[in-house]
């Protein structure tokens, strides 16, 4: 069953897939007792919530499109005549997130990225954190919270960069937003009425991309190499209202800034009066060498520091910080306050006990140690199924690596045979603003939510794809 969805349609996404499953009904592509992917399977490949894909099923057996049977999944209703597609009804499939999902035993195999190992949660010490946290905290607790955030959490992010990341900052600099998403979007709206430019390294996250455009803010994509963003190429475009960069690990091509082009950002950031907005996704997952410094450290005043715990721990614990320079934050905090008062407040009391018990860094270097056989096993499997046609990309650290298969073009009717195959995989050319025939044979492969298991059997049939004549 081919499903597209349009995330930015003014069609919901609960219609655009009941839609869909009704044309395919309707024109005989889903035939009478049919078995379709269950509710959660068709959620997770969509990446979108379990919920809507429930209500467009519901909505469908409601109208007789389809049976649901307890236990033994959602089939075709019988007697449904077959008529010619409507274009009235279709939709738009330009910009769009597009699987194929199949009702079968087999389970698709999943590259994405940014998803981590949610099996491995602290589970037992996070509760006892929590329960220790509350048990401390006092009835005031239990009301509105300043729209900074908990003080006991700021000051806890505050010592934990310190020893961890080298970094010093005042715990009145740190910001608690529920998550980066927040952050960055606080951020574009907050620097949106100083200059309508924000520069972003190409090619980069296409959330991230969205997040900004709806600030009503205008992107320039600037280019990236093996080392991160090219300095030398921000000239032609002065005056933005921020940059946006991953110096520790560019995403998702994985370079390391050097401290050359640090400085030269730096001295482009103070020339032209602007902000660097510093995301510090996944530092904490550096499998060679020693911990990267943050561009934080070099200017304090110019540099927005961004952080989550969301890769760390759980998607879950929607809890990040931002690191803001003393002149930026009374207006972000009017702005925070009209936003959404405060984030949630018992959890980032839990999380500052979590932190302060050390908790949190047993689990990164619990999960160090497991992300990195991961990703071995990923090389291992590649070597052994593809030997000497492919080149990894970036530095060894965090969630994903970036593969370049030398001679193979990832066009849509490969990504279709590997899809086939019950793999989804992701083009580098779907991440570019400008020339996307540079990243035609890079793929990226995100691994730490995977089993052992699955990156075997995932690389296997990815492989197979491309070892298939005419590809």
């Amino acid at each position: 069953m081919w499903i597209t969805i349009e995330k930015k349609s003014d069609c919901s996404l609960m219609r655009q897939i009941y839609q869909q499953i009704r044309d395919l009904i309707l024109e005989g592509q889903l035939a009478p007792a049919e078995k379709l992917p269950s509710t959660r399977q068709l959620a997770t490949n969509l990446g979108i919530s379990r919920s809507t894909v429930l209500e467009a099923y519901n909505q469908l057996i409601a109208e007789g499109y389809l049976i649901g049977n307890h236990g033994s999944g959602t089939v075709v209703s019988s007697g449904i005549d077959i008529v010619s597609p409507s274009p009235k009804t279709a939709v738009k499939k330009h910009s769009a997130t597009t699987v194929t999902v199949k009702a079968s035993t087999t389970s698709v195999i999943n590259f994405q990225s940014g998803v981590i190992d949610s099996s491995r949660f602290p589970l037992s010490e996070w509760k006892k954190a929590y329960q220790r946290s509350l048990d401390q905290i006092p009835e005031t607790a239990f009301g509105y919270h300043p729209s900074a955030g908990v003080s006991t959490l700021r000051q806890t992010i505050a010592a934990y960069l310190r020893r961890t990341r080298g970094l010093t900052c005042s715990p009145d600099q740190i910001m608690i937003v529920s998550g980066s998403t927040q952050g960055l979007a606080l951020i574009a709206t907050l620097l949106k009425d100083r200059k309508k430019t924000v520069l972003i390294e190409d090619p980069t996250h296409p959330g991230l991309r969205q997040i900004i455009e709806r600030a009503k803010l205008n992107l320039i994509g600037i280019p990236v190499d093996d080392q991160g963003l090219l300095i030398d190429s921000l000239t032609s475009h002065p005056n933005p209202a921020f940059i946006y960069t991953t110096p520790s690990h560019q995403y998702p091509l994985g370079g390391i800034l050097p401290i050359q082009r640090r400085q030269k950002l730096i001295q482009y950031a103070i020339a032209n009066d602007t902000y660097l907005l510093e995301d510090d996704y996944d530092s904490e997952f550096r499998f060679e060498g020693q911990p990267v410094s943050s561009l934080y450290e070099l200017s304090p005043d110019r540099v927005i520091y961004l952080g989550t715990f969301s890769k760390i721990l759980t998607p879950a614990i929607r809890l990040g910080y931002l690191i803001l320079p003393d002149q930026l934050i009374k207006p972000y905090l009017e702005l925070k306050k009209y936003s959404d008062v405060h984030t949630e407040a018992l959890t980032q009391y839990a999380l500052a006990e979590f932190i302060e018990s050390g908790g949190l860094e047993k689990h990164i270097w619990r999960m160090k140690k497991i992300y990195a056989k991961k990703r071995q096993c990923l090389i291992d499997e590649l070597s052994r199924h593809y030997p000497d046609k492919f080149e990894i990309k970036g530095h060894a650290a965090g969630l994903h690596m970036v593969v370049r298969f030398n001679g193979v073009v990832f066009a849509p009717p490969l990504i279709d045979r590997i899809n086939a195959r019950q793999v989804q995989v992701y083009p580098i050319a779907n991440y570019v603003f400008g020339n996307k025939a540079a990243y035609g044979s890079d793929i990226l492969l995100g691994y730490a939510h995977l089993t052992f298991a699955e990156i075997t059997t995932g690389i296997t049939r990815l492989c197979a794809a491309l070892r298939e004549p005419g590809f």
